[in-house]
Formats: C-alpha cells, sequence, structure tokens
C-alpha cells in the first residue's frame, strides 16, 4: 500500500546518485526505517535504475509496482516494515523492453570484516587477495560476486560490466571509513561476467575505467576487461613433491634451471599458442629428457603487450589468458611436479606500466607509485616505480608473491631488477633522483620489502626458494635478515656471466691476455649463494645468440660453446641456461615465434651440443663433488690458475666423498704430455670429455687410465699426465 509522499525531500543526495559522485549510495538507496513513522508506513525502499520503464518490488505480499519520482529513474516504495523481505527482488523492464528480476544489492549489510581492513591498512593482510578484488559469494542464501578494491583517492566507485550496459550509475559502491577500501555485493553476477571499476577521483572529478588489481582473470590482449574467476575446481596430486620440497635442502642438492618464455618455446599450427596443457606436457618430456632439475618461466601474471615478454605486468593476481585458465596453469605446474620437475617463475614489483587501464594513478593520484617521477618513474623502461613506503603497496606485492607459492604450488620466485629496487640514482644523472633520509642512494623502503619478502616466502612455504636478479656489489643480498642481509635464497652472478661471456668471444689468440677475466671470479664467488645465469638477457637486443658469440669457423664456435657449458656446469654455484641456448640457435631469441627445432635434424653440431648439454646434466646431478658444496668455499679449489700462456686453468671441485678434477682448454692447440699436479695418488680415467665424436667433436682425449707419477708439480707429490683436448675440457675421476 502507498502511503502519502513525505514532504521533505533530500534533493542534494538525490543528485548525487543521479550524477554518479556520491561515495556512500546505502545512505540513499535500498531499505531505511523513516524518521517520521506513520501507521501506514514506517519503511522507505528507494531503487534507482536508469533507464527503466516500470518498476515493481516483489514484497511478502506479493509484487507491486512501486512509483517513479517525477523526471528521474529514482522509484520509491512507502510502507511498513513487515511487507518487505531483508532481500528484496526489484522487476524492472528496461528501455529494450526486457525484463530483468534480481535482488536489490543496497539491501545487504558490509562485507568486508574489521581484521580484514586493519590488517591491510598496517600492510599485514596476507590473504588479502581471498578479499579484494572480485569473488562469487553466497551471502543469505543468495548467490552473487563481492566487488572490492583500494581507492582511497575516488568520490565515487561503480561496477560496469557485461550485466550493466558499462553504465556506472547502476552499481556505485560504498566506501568503508577512512580505510580507502570500497565494496558491493552484487547479486546474480556469475564467474566469467566481464568488468572493470569506473573511478571517480574526488579532487578533478574526472571519471575513467580501470582493470581490477586483485583480478584473477583477463581478457586476453587487446581487450583489458578483468573476469570474475570462477572458484578453482582443480584437483591437486603433487603432495609427495610438496612433501619433499618442505624438508629439501636445497644448498646441497643439485639445481639446473631451463629458463623458458611459454609464448616462444614452441608453436602450435599457424604460429598459434600453445595452452598450458600442451606446453605441460610437452615441456615435460623434454625438460626430464634434458635432465634439468627446474624450469624458469618467464612471467606470466597478465600483460598487454607481447612485445613486453611478460616483464610489464597489469594482472599480478592472474596467470595470463593467453594459453588458457587458472585452473589449466595449475595443471600445468601439477603435471610438472609430478614428472619431478620444479617450477620457478619470474617475478617483477620493481615497477608496472603505464597503461591507462592498470595501475597507474588508479584512483587518480599516486596510489601505486611516487607522485614525483624522481622516485616514481624509470625513464629507460618508460615505466614507473611502485612506493614501497605505503602499507596497502608492500601488502598488494607481498601477498602477490605468497599467492604464486601457495595457490599455483609455484616452487620459487626470480625476483627482477632488484638492483633498480635498492639503488635510488639506478639510471639517473645528478639532479634527477632524491637521497634517503641519511643523504644516501639506498631505498631504504625497498630493502625493506626486500627483507620482508624473504622472511615471509621463507617462513611460509618452507622449502621454495627466492632469486634475486642483482646486478651491483650491493652486499649480503643473500645473507639471513637477521645478521643485516636481505634474506634472498640465491643471486644472479652477473660478474662472472659478463667476464666469462666477454672471455669467451675472444679470438683464442688474444685470450692469455686476459687470463684474469676467467679467474677473478674466484675471489668473490663464495660472498654469496651465486646462481650462474645464461639468460634470455644475453642473446636479444643485437648481443647475438650463444653460439654467434664464439669466434672461429662452425667446429670451433660449437667446441668453444660445449665448454663454455662445460665450464658453466663445474663451476660453483646453481645454473641457469636459457631455452635454444641447449641446442646452439643460430638467431637472437625472438618471442613473436617458435625456437628453431629444425636445426637439430641439420648436421651433427646442434644435435652434438644438445646431447652434451644432457650429459652435463647428467653428469651434475649424479655426481656429489659438482653440487654438495656449491655455496662453500671448501667445495673448490685451484690446481692451477696461472697458465695463461697456454690458457688453461684446472680446479678440483669437493664434495663429502671425493673430488673431480676439471680440465679446460681455451685453445684450438692440441696439448698432448700436459702435466698437471694432482692431491691423491692413484689412477686417474676420463668420465667426461667436451670433445668427444658424440658431442661431434675431434675426439681427442685420454682413452686410457692415467696413473699419478711420483713427480712433485704445483705443490703436489705427484703429478699426472694429460691429453687436453683442442677447446675442450676433461672431468677426471681417480681410483685410489
Amino acid at each position: 500500500m502507498l502511503s502519502a509522499k513525505p514532504a521533505q525531500r533530500l534533493p542534494n543526495e538525490l543528485l548525487r546518485i543521479i550524477n554518479a559522485a556520491h561515495h556512500d549510495p546505502f545512505e540513499v538507496l535500498g531499505r531505511h526505517h523513516l524518521s517520521v513513522p506513520t501507521a501506514l508506513a514506517d519503511t522507505l525502499v528507494r531503487i534507482f535504475i536508469p533507464g527503466a520503464s516500470a518498476v515493481s518490488l516483489q514484497l511478502n505480499t506479493g509484487p507491486i509496482s512501486i512509483e517513479r519520482i517525477e523526471g528521474t529513474d529514482f522509484f520509491e516504495w512507502y510502507g511498513l516494515a513487515k511487507d518487505v523481505p531483508v532481500h528484496y527482488q526489484v522487476q524492472w523492464t528496461d528501455r529494450h523492453n526486457q525484463v530483468h528480476i534480481e535482488y536489490d544489492p543496497y539491501s545487504f549489510a558490509p562485507q568486508l570484516g574489521e581484521l580484514d581492513m586493519h590488517l591491510f591498512g598496517e600492510g599485514q593482510h596476507w590473504g588479502i587477495y581471498e578479499v579484494l578484488g572480485a569473488h562469487p559469494k553466497t551471502v543469505d542464501g543468495i548467490e552473487g560476486v563481492l566487488f572490492a578494491t583500494w581507492a582511497p583517492g575516488a568520490e565515487r566507485i561503480s561496477i560496469v560490466g557485461d550485466f550493466n550496459d558499462w553504465d556506472g550509475r547502476h552499481h556505485p559502491m560504498r566506501v568503508r571509513g577512512g580505510s580507502g577500501l570500497w565494496e558491493v555485493f552484487i547479486p546474480g553476477v556469475k564467474p566469467g561476467t566481464n568488468y572493470k571499476y569506473e573511478i571517480r577521483n574526488r579532487h578533478t572529478h574526472q571519471t575513467f575505467l580501470k582493470a581490477d588489481p586483485y583480478g584473477q582473470a583477463f581478457e586476453q590482449r587487446p581487450k583489458t576487461s578483468s573476469i570474475v574467476a570462477a572458484p578453482s575446481e582443480f584437483q591437486w596430486s603433487d603432495q609427495s613433491w610438496m612433501n619433499q620440497r618442505t624438508n629439501w635442502d636445497w644448498q646441497r642438492s643439485p639445481i639446473s634451471i631451463y629458463e623458458v618464455h611459454l609464448g616462444s618455446w614452441r608453436r602450435g599450427e599457424g604460429n598459434s599458442f600453445l595452452n598450458y596443457r600442451d606446453l605441460a606436457h610437452q615441456l615435460a618430456d623434454y625438460v626430464k629428457y634434458m635432465g634439468f632439475t627446474h624450469i624458469e618461466i618467464l612471467p606470466v601474471t597478465e600483460h598487454p603487450l607481447d612485445d613486453s615478454w611478460g616483464y610489464q605486468t597489469t594482472g599480478y593476481y592472474a596467470p595470463t589468458s593467453r594459453f588458457g585458465t587458472p585452473d589449466e596453469f595449475r595443471y600445468f605446474v601439477n603435471h610438472l611436479h609430478q614428472h619431478g620437475i620444479g617450477v620457478m617463475l619470474d617475478w617483477v614489483p620493481a615497477h608496472f606500466p603505464k597503461d591507462a587501464h592498470a595501475l597507474a594513478r588508479f584512483d587518480g593520484t599516486a596510489l601505486y607509485e611516487h607522485e614525483d617521477p624522481r622516485l616514481g618513474e624509470h625513464r629507460d623502461w618508460g615505466t614507473l616505480i611502485y612506493n614501497y613506503s605505503r602499507n596497502e603497496v608492500r601488502n598488494f606485492l607481498l601477498a602477490n608473491a605468497l599467492f604464486w607459492l601457495k595457490e599455483f604450488h609455484i616452487d620459487g620466485l626470480r625476483v627482477d631488477a632488484v638492483a633498480s629496487m635498492l639503488h635510488l640514482d639506478y639510471s639517473r644523472n645528478h639532479g634527477e633522483w632524491i637521497p634517503n633520509i641519511y643523504g644516501g642512494n639506498e631505498n631504504l623502503e625497498a630493502m625493506a620489502f626486500l627483507s620482508q619478502l624473504n622472511v615471509l616466502c621463507h617462513g611460509q612455504c618452507p622449502g621454495a626458494i627466492v632469486v634475486a636478479e642483482e646486478s651491483t656489489a650491493w652486499p649480503q643480498v643473500t645473507r639471513p635478515t637477521y645478521v643485516g642481509g636481505l634474506g634472498f635464497s640465491m643471486k644472479w652472478n652477473m660478474g662472472w656471466m659478463h667476464d666469462t661471456l666477454e672471455y669467451i668471444s675472444k679470438d683464442p689468440i688474444f685470450r692469455q691476455y686476459h687470463h684474469n677475466q676467467l679467474t677473478f671470479g674466484m675471489m668473490y664467488a663464495f660472498t654469496e649463494n651465486f646462481q650462474l645465469p645464461f639468460s634470455h638477457d644475453e642473446v636479444v637486443h643485437g648481443k647475438g645468440s650463444m653460439i654467434r658469440k664464439m669466434p672461429g669457423d662452425d667446429w670451433q664456435k660449437f667446441a668453444n660453446l660445449r665448454l663454455l657449458y662445460t665450464y658453466l656446469y663445474t663451476y660453483p654455484g646453481s645454473k641457469l641456461l636459457f631455452m635454444g641456448c641447449e641446442f646452439g640457435q643460430w638467431s637472437e631469441w625472438a618471442h613473436g615465434r617458435s625456437l628453431d627445432w629444425h636445426l637439430l635434424g641439420e648436421g651433427p653440431y646442434h644435435s652434438g651440443l644438445q646431447t652434451l648439454v644432457k650429459d652435463l646434466n647428467k653428469l651434475y646431478t649424479t655426481l656429489p663433488s659438482l653440487y654438495e658444496r656449491s655455496f662453500q668455499h671448501d667445495g673448490f679449489e685451484w690446481v692451477d690458475c696461472h697458465d695463461s700462456t697456454q690458457s688453461v686453468v684446472s680446479y678440483l671441485r669437493k664434495g663429502s666423498t671425493g673430488f673431480t678434477l676439471v680440465i679446460l682448454n681455451f685453445t684450438p692447440t692440441l696439448r698432448e704430455n700436459y702435466r698437471l699436479g694432482v692431491p691423491v695418488a692413484g689412477k686417474y680415467h676420463e668420465i667426461f670429455n667436451s670433445d668427444s665424436e658424440y658431442y661431434a667433436g675431434s675426439n681427442k682425449g685420454n682413452a686410457n687410465e692415467i696413473p699419478t707419477e711420483h713427480i712433485s708439480w704445483m705443490g703436489h707429490a705427484q703429478s699426472i699426465q694429460l691429453t687436453l683436448p683442442p677447446l675442450g675440457a676433461i672431468l677426471l675421476k681417480c681410483d685410489h
């Protein structure tokens, strides 16, 4: 029953709803107790539906048409509270004469918990991805989706999507006090729905559309909408792997990583992407065959531009839709685990792109980034830098790291561009950066963030490793936080990598003058837990492929590369090799096409190199002396590092059960009767030779046992005489 309308109106509040400028639409819309009730009416229900031609309300007594406020799209009902359900349905007819029935979103109480908001405000809500974003939810028995986001600079935020014609007047959100958090529960919205946030800035009143920072699914580029993700239905079957990882002593285990860009490792018909399932099967078979212990995938967090390789991320909480759904990515990880292969993820907390639909000036202010470009912008990369001093920004990133480790069973993170995070003056000239409070160039907030990241990841996900791509001499990157370190598991050994590649690229005749580039790395080899990377960065942008870096004719190029890889696998530290490098691809890596797999069928060199890498992986993972003390100085000993004239180095790799003798000849000269001092008397035999005919080498070496002689040499009481193959490496074991 309709009562007489009260004389008092709230024109300003109504106008703010009409103009989509109200910060709390629940104050105006939905069900309200009248301040001056009558016998006929103690309750008001106000509905606002732009474009509706007629609206009716489902009461306990049945449906009833409700009246429009003349000249507006407001509809009001006055009556008794006992006649209207707590959650009532609204039926309305749109301008296309289509009839809709839905529960009124403005009949629901706030859904975000006080503890959730408190922890987020403190920057310590490690499961915030379960709260913010878009989550299917059942409230009071009614199914829908809870949308929530952080935007303290917004005057109004609406959810827009396919379900409301992308009209921001339909579903404005409520702000939760001074938290900067906004929320609305919309009944009837289902997984698979496209949506964005329509945000109106409180200062400029500018309105813009943004994808969800916490979105867990996105449209495939070039489209940019977020998608309401369904709860995962995936059934993991990798518990054996996860249990083993928990008790894994990674510092005394072999770690050989195959770095992969999923979009270009292999392609399908018509140069199409393979999906996560196909990639899982093909990669598991290949990586298992080659003997790598892990793969490391370039970022699969959602990104709009293929050319960025994933390093300019817009969807931190979503595996890219290029290759399938989140559950298909779970299948990918699970399948690799079932085949005994770990999965590392390249992760990018250093910067984000300026794309208008994403994080940049999310609420019209520098929210995730710094306002001052001297702090907030990487001009080299055209990207923005996170403001690590904000609790909510740190929480966004820290929870994201745990999200991948927990929700997708990722075994570790390789943290990109750590050097750019730590140095306020990174790639900046004088006057282009702001010193810290002590006048230095250290980014104190980034240091605190990285330390907290490592404590969290290691503490909450035992066995997971976190690796820093850090290219400077920053101290104690891999030392525990409780002694002042940053707490990373490992750090890329960029110095060793650059020196080694510069050395090996020289004509062998000149190498004797650069011998220190081989030996200097041992001066700092155990100051950190180092990983030795021949990564994607070394085979792009005109640097040439690995085989193209090698001097000489084709035979010498491949011999040099076989020698280099043997050096990689026998030098202290874990290993990383980028895809295509294992078979000597001639061309630089191109992200838009498959690797040149056809080369494996074109002559012996490429297949020989691939076989060498396969055998090196087997040797490395089965000989404790090559991995057991990779991060300890007592796991390495020079035999001779001074033979610069002949460009030969030799060393021992030592484990708890013995040692392996490694000799590398960096010239194309066959060296016979080469005398070497050895620590133990006995009979030495060759267990590996990079010049073997199996690898398309010249097959020079030491086929027979090599007994020691009582001839003092290099400080040892006994020595042996060897044949050193040209541009070759040999590994020897001693029977004694």
